[in-house]
């Protein structure tokens, strides 16, 4: 590995955590005042119209998920892509949103924190070999560790906070 391949390597480790940054702290401004009321509107294609504490709990149970399934990913990657993932329909997912509902907003904001804190924390620590895993998702097909990243929690979280915006 070259001295640039470490320099793109490091360079996309820290675009990566910098956008979990931003994120968490738009996150804790919603999070520090009152919940709104009302449903957020479906995701499209969806049904699912949510109070604030579902997205909420919603948030602080899909972090941990997803880097359980990239560290899977990493771990199991050997040339091969290595399924991962789950859907919508699937029943932890919704069992979790429907219990971390009645949970305060100030407790699942320190979940999500703990959750994006253990993937700031791990993305440094990857080789260029670890970095270079290709999962295999059952809708969007092959990803790499910084797509999953990416779109699992980075783009899942901001998706979410949208939708906090508009109750708000």
């Amino acid at each position: 590995m070259t001295n640039a391949d470490n320099e793109d390597l490091e360079s996309e480790v820290t675009d990566l955590i910098q956008m979990l940054e931003d994120i968490e702290q738009r996150l804790a401004e919603h999070a520090a005042g009152p919940a709104p009321s009302g449903l957020t509107e479906p995701d499209e294609g969806g049904t699912e119209r949510w109070e604030a504490a579902q997205v909420w709990a919603h948030m602080a149970e899909f972090v941990p998920f997803w880097q359980a399934e990239l560290e899977k990913v990493v771990d199991h990657y050997a040339g091969s892509p290595v399924p991962f993932g789950r859907t919508k329909d699937d029943p932890a997912r919704a069992g979790a949103i429907e219990e971390g509902r009645h949970v305060p907003i100030a407790e699942l904001m320190r979940q999500v924190h703990d959750g994006i804190e253990v993937t700031r924390r791990y993305l440094p620590t990857l080789s260029a070999a670890q970095w270079s895993s290709v999962g295999l998702h059952s809708r969007r097909g092959e990803m790499t560790v910084p797509q999953i990243v990416e779109r699992f929690t980075i783009d899942h979280l901001e998706e979410h906070a949208d939708q906090l915006d508009d109750l708000a």
